[in-house]
């Protein structure tokens, strides 16, 4: 697992885990658009940070974006270093002359989402683990809950946070559309009749999270 291939296993790996992750992570993000003040979305939080195999799960996900992270910091410089130090941004495979924007950027554009992450998370994950939020009674729960949505709202009134947000969504979006495709290569499933129909689901798949998650800022800022 330490050898270059070893890495690029591990990277394809916590890569198509963490496209699950965005899954679900859009699924419960769109409670933010229900339209009940908050509660759907508050109680959903409330779930999500109280049920024991979900908060298990949820560190293993912390752990999968780090590894992931790190091993393309690692490919990253052994690439460069067997470079000579000219080879614009390698990452998981290697990339060709004509290879597409985001596939010589991935390794910028990995390091400008987890910046994007560590924001996000402390805007809104860190505020709700340091009790930073207003509590909330709803019907059927004997404790109040954190209004962790009025957050999210007020977050997404301010148009500079909602750009930020978009920026980072289409930096997500290149990143995907070339890991996704990646991903697979390196696990060896290339072949010439399944390849494109991998590469297509990638595309579809990425614009159509990243597209997901921008529709949220995009209805609070303008119509909340």
């Amino acid at each position: 697992m330490t050898s270059s291939i070893g890495r690029k296993v591990i990277m394809s790996l916590t890569g198509l885990f963490l496209c699950s992750f965005l899954i679900v992570h859009l699924i419960g993000n769109f409670q933010l658009l229900v339209g009940d003040g908050g509660e759907a979305f508050n109680t959903y939080a409330y779930f999500m940070t109280h049920n024991p195999l979900i908060k298990f799960t949820s560190y293993g996900l912390y752990a999968m974006i780090l590894l992931h992270a790190i091993q393309g910091i690692i490919l990253y410089l052994a690439n460069k270093k067997k470079s000579g130090g000219n080879i614009g941004s390698k990452y998981a495979v290697s990339t060709y002359k004509n290879g597409s924007w985001g596939s010589k950027n991935m390794a910028l554009l990995g390091t400008f989402i987890l910046f994007f992450i560590c924001i996000h998370m402390g805007d809104f994950w860190w505020k709700m683990k340091m009790d930073d939020l207003p509590m909330l009674t709803y019907d059927g729960y004997n404790e109040p809950i954190a209004d962790l949505y009025g957050r999210v709202s007020a977050a997404f009134n301010e148009l500079w946070i909602v750009i930020v947000y978009l920026i980072g969504l289409i930096a997500l979006a290149f990143h995907l559309i070339h890991g996704f495709g990646s991903a697979f290569q390196t696990l060896g499933l290339r072949h010439k009749k399944y390849t494109p129909m991998i590469n297509g689901i990638g595309v579809v798949f990425s614009v159509a999270v990243c597209l997901g998650f921008a529709v949220i800022p995009v209805v609070h800022y303008f119509f909340n």
